[in-house]
C-alpha cells in the first residue's frame, strides 16, 4: 500500500479526534486515554504547521471543547471560556515562557500563578445581585449547557453571596468528584445490586463520573453524587473591586465563599516553577481528588490583558500535563501465571509503552472474572493504567479498534507449569493449582522462606532458587538444610567463596525466631505480625501443631476463621514431617523469651511504626515495642495508640492516622514512649 500523504493523514487525524471529542465532551465516555487524545492531536497541530495550505477553521486543533447537548437549554457566555494549549515537557514550558517575554518586548514576567488542572468539567457560575442565577457548562466556549438545577445541589457552590458582591459576577470553576467520594458511590452501587440479586453497574473513574452527574435531567441525581467545586478564574464582572493579580482575584473570590485549591502557590521565575511541576507530581497521588496537570499563568492582569489571546487559548497562561498514568497499546496475548500458593493470575503481554514513568511489557488482569468483565482479547488496542507504584493493569479495550473477527479468551483448565488440573471452587474468585508438587509452587515456597522478612537466607536468591530446584536439590525448605554443596560448587557461577557466602546464610538462618520460621512456612492467614502473634501465645512449635481450633481462636486478634486455617494447615498430609525435619536441622522451635527486667511501658497498646528510623532497624523497633509489652501491627486503627513517622512513611498510613485521631510522632517521642510510655503533651490519643 502506498504511504498516506500530509492531507489523506490529516483527514484521518481529524475524524478519529472529532469521534473521540463527541466520546469525551459530549457522552462523558472517552475511548481513550487522555494521553492518547494529547498525542493525536499533538500530531494533527505538527502537520497542519508543517503544511498550513491544508489548516482549516473547523480543525479540532483551534476548536474549543465540543458541541452541546441539547437535552438542555443552550447558554451564551458573555465571555468566551477558553481551551488551554499543552506542554509536556519542561523545555516546551521554558519555549513558552520565552515567547510570553518576546511578546513582552523582552521584559521578564514578575511572577507566575502555579495551580492544578483538576479533572473535571469546566463550569461557568452567574451571579446577580449577589444571587446564583445560573450554571453552565463550557460547550465549545461561546456557547455551553444551561445545567443550573444541578449546581444548586452542589454543597461547595455558595447559593448566595455576602453583601457588597458585585451587581453581576461570573466565575469560572471545575466540578469534580472526590475519590473518596467515587469510591463510597461504586460501595453503595454494589451494595444496592448485592440485595437485588444484580450485577452492579460500577462506575469507571471520578472525571466521568463527575461530567456524567452534573448533566443529570433529574437533579436528585447529581445531589446524591456527592460532587465538589473549585474556583479558579474570573468571567464577566460588573462593580467589583480594582485587582492587579491573579492571586488577589482568587483571595478575593475565597473572601465571598468560593472555594480556592490550598495548592496555588506563586513563583518568581521558570525555573521555580518546574521545581513545583516536580513537588506536585511526586504529590499526585496523595490528594483526595485527581489532577492530570499544572496550569502556569502570568500572575499580574495588565499583563495577561496585553498578552491576549489566540483563537483557542491565552497567551498569559499554559497547561503543563504531567506524566500519563494510562496509554493504548496491543494486548499480544494473555498468558497465566503460577503463584507461590498455587494461584493461577492471568495477565496481559502487551506491545511496550511507556506510562506512569516506566516502560510496560505486561499488566495484570487479576482472575478469570476481571478478564471476563472487560473482555480483553489477544489483538485488541487497550488502556494500560500505571499509577505511582501500582502494578499495572489492562483497564479494558478500545472497542472501536476491534477486529470483528476477534473472539473472547477463555480460562485454561491445566496449570501451564506442570500440567495439573486447575481448580477454582464454587464461590471463589481465584483459581488455584492444587498440585502442591507443582514445580512453581515449590520455587515459590522456598523463595518465600528465603525472603528478608521471612528466614533471610541471603546469596540464595530466585535465580538460585530456581536452578536448585531444577537439579533435583531442593524439593522443599527443610532441604535448604541438607543441600549438597560439592554439587553446588560445580555448577557454572559458582567458586568457593560464593558457596561458603550461601552456607553461612543458611546456618545463619537456623538462629531466627519462631515468628520468622511460622511466617516463611506461607500459612494462609498467618503474615508476619501473626506470626509473631502465634509464636508468643504458644511458645512452642510442638503446642501449636498440637492446638485445637478452639484454642487458637482464643489468640487475641485471631478469630474462627485464621484458626482453621492454622489447624488445617498443621493436619494436612506432610505438615509436621516438614517441622520435625526442619526442628531435626536445629532450627529455632520455641518463641524468644522476653526480657523481664524491661519494664512494660506499653502493657497490651500497640503502636505502629512507618518510615526508616535513624536509631532502629525496621525489626529492631518492632523489638522494642514488643518487649515493652506492647503489639507493632502493620496497620493503623483506632485502637493505635501512635503512628511512628520516620523517613520516607507511608502516605496511607499518615493519613489513616489523621481519619482516626491517632497521634503522629518523631523518632524522639518515639524514643520517650519507650521509656515512660507517655505521648508527649497535648498529644494523648
Amino acid at each position: 500500500m502506498a504511504a498516506e500523504t500530509p492531507a489523506e493523514r490529516i483527514a484521518a487525524l481529524r475524524a478519529v479526534i472529532d469521534r473521540h471529542a463527541e466520546a469525551y465532551y459530549e457522552k462523558d465516555a472517552p475511548e481513550i486515554p487522555d494521553a492518547e487524545y494529547d498525542r493525536l492531536l499533538r500530531e494533527l497541530l505538527d502537520l497542519e504547521s508543517e503544511h498550513p495550505e491544508l489548516a482549516t477553521p473547523d480543525s479540532p486543533t483551534v476548536r474549543i471543547g465540543g458541541d452541546i447537548n441539547t437535552a438542555f437549554s443552550p447558554v451564551v457566555h458573555r465571555v468566551r471560556m477558553m481551551s488551554l494549549h499543552n506542554a509536556f515537557d519542561i523545555g516546551e514550558l521554558e519555549s513558552w515562557s520565552e515567547r510570553v517575554e518576546r511578546r513582552l518586548e523582552g521584559n521578564a514576567v514578575p511572577e507566575y500563578s502555579v495551580e492544578l488542572k483538576f479533572d473535571g468539567l469546566a463550569i461557568s457560575l452567574r451571579y446577580e445581585n449577589g444571587v446564583l442565577v445560573q450554571g453552565a457548562t463550557r460547550g465549545d466556549g461561546a456557547v455551553g449547557e444551561d445545567v443550573t438545577h444541578n449546581v444548586r445541589t452542589i454543597a461547595d457552590i455558595p447559593q448566595r453571596l455576602p453583601a457588597g458582591a458585585p451587581a453581576i459576577l461570573e466565575v469560572r470553576g471545575e466540578v469534580f468528584m472526590r475519590l473518596s467520594s467515587f469510591a463510597a458511590l461504586n460501595a453503595r452501587q454494589k451494595a444496592e445490586a448485592e440485595a437485588t440479586g444484580k450485577e452492579p453497574k460500577l462506575y469507571v473513574n471520578p472525571r466521568n463520573t463527575a461530567a456524567g452527574s452534573l448533566r443529570q435531567i433529574d437533579a436528585a441525581i447529581t445531589a446524591d453524587r456527592d460532587l465538589s467545586f473549585f474556583c479558579y478564574q474570573l468571567g464577566s464582572v460588573e462593580g467589583g473591586p480594582a485587582l492587579a493579580t491573579h492571586t488577589e482575584t482568587l483571595e478575593w473570590l475565597g473572601s465571598l465563599g468560593f472555594p480556592i485549591n490550598e495548592h496555588t502557590v506563586t513563583c518568581s521565575t521558570i525555573g521555580e516553577v518546574a521545581e513545583r511541576v516536580e513537588e506536585l507530581n511526586a504529590a499526585r497521588h496523595d490528594l483526595d481528588y485527581e489532577f492530570d496537570g499544572v496550569v502556569v499563568k502570568v500572575n499580574d492582569l495588565r499583563l495577561q490583558n496585553e498578552l491576549g489571546a489566540d483563537a483557542k487559548a491565552p497567551r498569559w497562561a499554559i497547561a503543563y500535563k504531567l506524566p500519563p498514568e494510562e496509554r493504548t497499546t496491543t494486548l499480544l496475548d494473555i498468558e497465566v501465571s503460577i503463584g507461590p500458593s498455587g494461584q493461577a493470575t492471568p495477565f496481559a503481554v502487551l506491545d511496550p509503552v511507556f506510562v506512569g514513568g516506566v516502560t510496560v511489557a505486561t499488566a495484570t488482569l487479576h482472575n478469570q472474572d476481571q478478564v471476563a468483565a472487560k473482555d480483553v482479547r489477544p489483538g485488541d488496542v487497550v488502556i494500560v493504567r500505571r499509577a505511582g507504584d501500582v502494578i499495572p493493569e489492562v483497564v479494558g479495550p478500545v472497542l472501536s479498534e476491534r477486529d470483528p473477527a476477534s473472539k473472547p479468551w477463555t480460562f485454561p483448565t491445566d496449570c501451564p507449569v506442570c500440567g495439573e488440573p486447575l481448580v477454582r471452587p464454587e464461590g471463589v474468585a481465584a483459581t488455584h493449582c492444587v498440585n502442591f508438587h507443582c514445580p512453581r509452587q515449590i520455587r515459590g515456597r522456598i523463595e518465600h522462606w528465603a525472603s528478608r522478612n521471612a528466614m533471610d537466607i541471603e546469596y540464595l536468591g530466585e535465580k538460585n532458587v530456581d536452578r536448585f530446584v531444577d537439579a533435583g536439590l531442593l524439593h522443599d525448605v527443610a532441604d535448604l538444610y541438607s543441600i549438597d554443596f560439592d554439587v553446588i560448587l560445580g555448577m557454572d557461577g559458582f567458586k568457593e567463596k560464593s558457596v561458603a557466602n550461601l552456607r553461612h546464610a543458611i546456618e545463619a538462618s537456623k538462629q531466627k525466631p519462631l515468628g520468622n520460621l511460622l511466617f516463611g512456612l506461607r500459612i494462609p492467614e498467618i503474615g508476619q505480625v501473626n506470626a509473631q502473634t502465634l509464636a508468643a501465645a504458644f511458645g512452642t512449635m510442638d503446642r501449636i501443631v498440637e492446638a485445637s481450633v478452639e484454642e487458637i481462636a482464643a489468640v487475641d486478634g485471631f478469630g474462627t476463621v485464621i484458626a482453621e486455617s492454622v489447624h488445617a494447615w498443621f493436619s494436612q498430609d506432610g505438615a509436621r514431617d516438614l517441622v520435625d525435619r526442619l526442628a531435626r536441622a536445629g532450627l529455632t522451635m520455641e518463641a524468644a523469651q522476653v526480657d523481664e527486667s524491661v519494664e512494660k511501658t506499653l502493657d497490651g497498646q500497640a503502636v505502629v511504626v512507618s518510615g526508616t528510623l535513624e536509631g532502629f532497624t525496621r525489626d529492631g523497633a518492632k523489638d522494642a515495642i514488643i518487649a515493652r509489652g506492647g503489639k507493632s501491627p502493620g496497620s493503623v486503627s483506632k485502637k493505635t495508640l501512635a503512628l511512628v513517622v520516620g523517613g520516607d512513611p507511608g502516605a496511607s498510613k499518615v493519613t489513616k492516622a489523621e481519619e482516626a485521631g491517632v497521634p503522629v510522632i518523631d523518632e524522639a517521642a518515639f524514643v520517650r514512649l519507650l521509656e515512660t510510655g507517655q505521648l508527649p503533651e497535648g498529644l494523648d490519643s
